[in-house]
This record gives structure tokens, sequence and C-alpha cells, in this order.
């Protein structure tokens, strides 16, 4: 309350109404598993390893590179065995199917030689003077060999020099001074016109511009020693442009880089590891700048080393990037953030945990694993993720191939209110493969989980979380796997499997909506994300009440805050009942706590709601009429 001490009119807000609850959102999903590149953690890698929230399959490729296939291997010395981007596959058909937000976390298992080359970063060593500049890929992976060439013609160097002209004049103190040339900055000294763009540079045409503490220039050339420019010299002042030819359909370039420290576009700065210009860039630069008084010239020597690497080291391309091994289930779990180290972040599915927006979380890479056990290993891991999170439902996928007796099997050791099951396995063709003429297009089998998210997020969108995600079309497929008829279904839909059937004249559908739980009050997918829904958001929504007094005043703002959320959600027609008393009821005062309850700082709030349920067996009971019938 406000003290009133001076005499005087005092104007105060109030608020007179209840706080409100929002909604949180449920379409948002999380998916972990292999890329191609990305963030993931590495020994002396950048710290910026989140999971990155991606809208589009597009934006996917940019972060954590495309669809092809990863190459695996246990060590060195092993044979390469290919493997399907299950992962950006499931992207690709997470968007394809209607989702809109969907965070990554990128998942990388080094090889186990023992060796720095385990964790596969791609690396091109060039020397400078007495020491060694290193072009680096940011992450791991085969994808990180990149080229890095001259955007000019007539080359394919990694850095083309630019040559800005600017002038020198005569100071009555200081002497030959250079026009808008800072401190470390490269210039090129030559007789009138000076070269062209595409002449090479010469070190012994250099100069490095040093300020001295009275703003005077002086010009150190390659010796170390002080050398100005005549005053009628052609002066050009030197920058670096840099291309990087990621991927076939993406090629990064930076303009204007300068090689010195101090200079506001320093290439050491501009790509970095941590935080370069570019989030995304694929590439940084490692160089320990010499002092400016042990090594006037080093700024230079950077620059005719990056602008001459064409030549000295052949072929310029990074090197010894590789896809490290397949990551078994613990690895797509991964590890909780270190307690003590800030840099050291949580990985796998601990990194999802963090991300409190995340309502759907699944594996694509669970189901591709060969042996039977890793693929029921990695569905526990995922099943454990969300129930200690509570707030998320895991959308599980059965092992490739499995017939109608091995997706029982592997159903019947799982039980969970916080999981749903899809069964078989979808057929695509194959992205990556260019049509060709006269030969039939490459097909591949894809889990179903990444298909299924999109479902859920499209149903969320289109409809709301109390509707089942199921009845609903399947995008981006040419058949499934096996063909799920009626009979079938009827031994399956009992035990918790949903079925993705095809039907004649009106496609290929979601055909199931039951969790993988034995609870009948937890038996259907929409009720569980709909509780899910309505916690959550009560959670956030009421953080407001915390060390409030607790009192009948606390107690009739709660009641009122969850009363007016949860007659939304009955008019939306999440709430069975024909009155808004039939759908919920919401208690909160003498009858929900006890003095005990009061003396150790608890509010107890009972709410109790009528779900909808989905109609999954609509039955119609028909018989003869006839006009003298009585009903």
């Amino acid at each position: 309350m406000s003290e009133y001490l001076a005499p005087g009119v005092y104007v105060e807000e109030v608020s007179f109404r209840a706080k409100s609850i929002e909604g949180v959102p449920t379409s948002t999903t999380g998916f972990a598993g292999m890329a191609r590149t990305g963030p993931v953690q590495y020994p002396g890698g950048p710290s910026t390893t989140n999971p990155r929230l991606v809208t589009s399959l597009t934006e996917y490729e940019r972060v954590f590179g495309g669809l092809e296939p990863l190459r695996h291997a246990a060590d060195v010395d092993d044979t390469e065995e290919k493997r399907t981007g299950y992962l950006a596959q499931a992207v690709r058909a997470f968007f394809l199917n209607g989702g809109k937000r969907l965070y990554v976390s990128r998942v990388f298992a080094p090889r186990t030689d023992g060796s720095d080359e385990d964790w596969g970063v791609a690396r091109l060593e060039i020397p400078v003077g007495g020491s060694t500049a290193t072009w680096s890929a940011r992450w791991p992976g085969a994808a990180g060999n990149v080229p890095v060439r001259t955007v000019g013609s007539g080359g394919s160097r990694n850095a083309t020099v630019v040559r800005n002209r600017i002038s020198t004049f005569e100071d009555d103190e200081f002497g030959v001074q250079v026009r808008q040339a800072r401190h470390g900055a490269v210039i090129e000294v030559s007789t009138a016109p000076g070269p062209s763009d595409t002449d090479p540079v010469s070190a012994s045409d250099l100069r490095v511009v040093l300020v001295d503490a009275d703003g005077r220039q002086r010009f150190f050339d390659e010796g170390g020693t002080e050398s100005a420019p005549a005053a009628d010299a052609a002066v050009n002042l030197l920058e670096l442009n840099v291309l990087v030819q990621v991927s076939a359909e993406r090629t990064d370039f930076y303009e204007g880089l300068a090689t010195h420290p101090d200079q506001k576009r320093y290439i050491g700065r501009i790509l970095q590891a941590a935080h370069p210009e570019d989030e995304d860039a694929a590439i940084h630069l490692e160089w320990d700048a010499p002092n400016d008084e042990s090594d006037p010239f080093g700024a230079a020597r950077l620059l005719v080393a990056l602008a001459r690497a064409k030549e000295d080291q052949g072929l310029y391309r990074l090197t010894g990037g590789h896809d490290g091994s397949e990551a078994g289930p613990a690895d797509l779990g991964g590890d909780e953030a270190h307690p003590d180290d800030p840099d050291q972040k949580a990985t796998g599915l601990e990194a999802l945990g963090e991300i409190d927006d995340i309502a759907i979380v699944a594996l694509p890479d669970a189901g591709g694993y060969d042996d039977d056990l890793l693929v029921r290993q990695a569905a526990e891991t995922l099943i454990g993720h969300a129930e200690r999170d509570r707030y998320r439902i895991a959308v599980l996928d059965g092992p490739q191939n499995a017939s109608l007796n091995a997706i029982r099997a592997f159903r019947g050791r799982f039980d969970s209110k916080y999981a749903a099951l899809y069964h078989p396995w979808i057929e695509i063709l194959d992205p990556t493969e260019r049509p060709a003429q006269g030969a039939p297009p490459k097909r591949i089998l894809l889990p179903p989980s990444g298909f299924v998210c999109g479902v859920y997020a499209r149903t969320d969108v289109d409809r709301g979380v109390h509707k089942a995600p199921a009845n609903e079309v399947v995008r981006g497929l040419t058949r499934f796997e096996t063909n799920i008829n009626k009979a079938r279904q009827d031994v399956l839909n009992p035990e918790g499997i949903n079925a993705l059937r095809l039907f004649e004249g009106r496609g290929s559908r979601v055909w199931g909506a039951r969790t993988i739980s034995s609870d009948p009050e937890w038996k259907y997918v929409n009720v569980r994300r709909l509780f899910i829904y309505i916690e959550h958001s009560m959670d956030k929504g009421t953080q407001w009440a915390v060390f409030e007094p607790n009192n009948h005043r606390l107690w009739a703002n709660i009641r009122s805050t969850v009363e007016d959320f949860l007659l939304v959600l009955w008019k939306q027609g999440a709430l069975m009942g024909e009155t808004p008393e039939e759908a919920f009821f919401v208690r909160c005062d003498r009858t929900t706590m006890t003095q005990n309850d009061l003396d150790n700082g608890r509010l107890i709030c009972l709410v109790g709601v009528a779900p909808t349920k989905p109609a999954e067996f609509v039955i119609f009971r028909v018989g003869q009429w006839t006009a003298d019938a009585q009903s």
C-alpha cells in the first residue's frame, strides 16, 4: 500500500478483475536425432548448441543440412555405411503434413579411435609466417568438407582481394597520411594507376597502417620497418571477400573483411566460432593475431596467406569431416547440463526438456536400428522423457518391417499415458533422387512419427487440442509398408496400436487415437493432451499467486481465473455438458484446505473437468418399420 506523507491528490491504478490464463501452445514439436551438420556439443567447440527452432524445411536445411543419407563408421578404419537421414526426412514430413514450429536437437556420436579426428570436424591449416591460420567447420560432419572459393573471375581462391582506391595527403605535422585508413588497415602502395583487382598480391607492395596515441599514421612494410608511401603514390585499401560453397543450393558470401583485430569487420570476428555475424555460418577462422609491437606486419601476412592459399595448398577444401558413429539410445536421450559449467549444455532429449513450449516429442532415428532391442530402448528413453516432463506426449515408432505379431510384442513392453504408437512405416519417393527417364524412381521407407506429428499440429491449429488427431489424411506418401485392413485393426486397436490405413476414395489416413496406457481413464490421445493443455496453462497462468496473502480474497481470485479459462474451453466444445456446471467445477476454499495446509503455506484448488471423448465407434441400429407399428 502506498504511503501518504505530504498533503496532495494521489491517483493510483487498481485492478477490479481476476487475472486471466492464456492457453499454452500445443502444436510445437521437438525432434532429437542425427543430422548432417548443425549445432552440437563437442570438445573445444562453440557453446551455442541449444536446440534450434525451425519453421520450414528450407530453414532446417540451412541449419542442419539436407536430406542426403549419413555415413557412419565405428572408427577411422571401418568402412562407412550409408544410413537414411531419418531426422531430416521426418522434418520434411512434419511440415508437409501441416506442422508449423519445430525444435531440433542434433545428436552426434564420435568415433572410438581415440584420436582428435573422432569428432569429425573438417579443417584446413594455412601457414602465416611463423604461425598458422586454420579454417574450421563450426560443427562436426562430412558436410563440413566445404570448398572455399573466390567470387572473382579467373581463380578459385578462398579470398579475393578487393582494392578500394584511397588517396594520400601531406600533413604539416605528420607527413604523408592516407585518407580513410584506420588502425590495422592493410594498404597496397604502387605507382599510378595501380594494379587491378585481378592482379596477384605482392607482400613487398603492402603496408600495415598503425595509428599512434597522437593520431598519426605509421606505415610498416614486410620487414617490420616504417616505410611511408610517397605523396603521389597509388594507394589501395585491401579487403577480403570469402565465398563458401556449403551445398549445391547454398553459397555463403562475406565481403569487406579485414585482417587486423582492431578493424570493425575483422575476419576472425565476423567468422568466429561462437557468435559469428551469420549464426548459420558453416566455417570459422582460428588465428592468434600477433602483437603490433612484435610483428607490425602481421595483418598483411594473414591477408597474403589467405589470398595465396589456392596456389600454396592445391585444391582449397576443408577436409577431415565425417558423420561419426551411429548414435545409440543413450546418445538420443542425452545428458543434463553441467551444474557448474555453463558452457556444457544439455544434449539430445535433455536439451529439448529445457524448452517449455514443446508439447510433442519424437525420435525419428529410434525405429531405424537393425537391432529390435535398440529400438525398444530408444522408445523407453522417449517415454521416460515425456513422463518426467508431464506436459508433452511422445509419438513412438515401431521397428521397420514389423509383422502383426512383432508390433504387438513391441507394444506389450510399454504402459504409459504419455505416449502413442503408430504402425506401419511409410513409403515415399526418395526426394534426393533426381528423376531419370526410363528408370523407376527410388523409394525409401520412413518411420511414421514425422508424418503423425505434423497431423497432430495440423489438427491443433484447425480444430483444437481436444479433437482426436485421427481420421486425418496423411500427406506425402506413396503407400504404407503393410496393408492394415479391418480384421488386422480389430487386433491392433484394443491393444493401443494406432493404425495408418488406406481407404479407397478417401486416401491414406490416421485411423487410431489411443495411448499405450492400460488405464481406461487415459485411453485416448486427445483426452491426455487436453489435460496436458489445461494443466500447463494453469501452471503458467497462475504464477502470480505465489507468495500472495493466502486468504479468501486470493481464493476467490483463483476460482474466478480458472473458471473463466474453463468456460472458454467449454464454449469451444472441448468439455462435455449442456451447461458449465455440468462441464467443470472449481473449488478453492475452506473445504479444500485445512488449517495445517494454511500454516504450511499451501493453497489447494480442486478442479474437475468432463473431457469430450472421441466417437471411436459410430453405431447405427437399424430395424424394419411397418405402417401400423408402434415405436
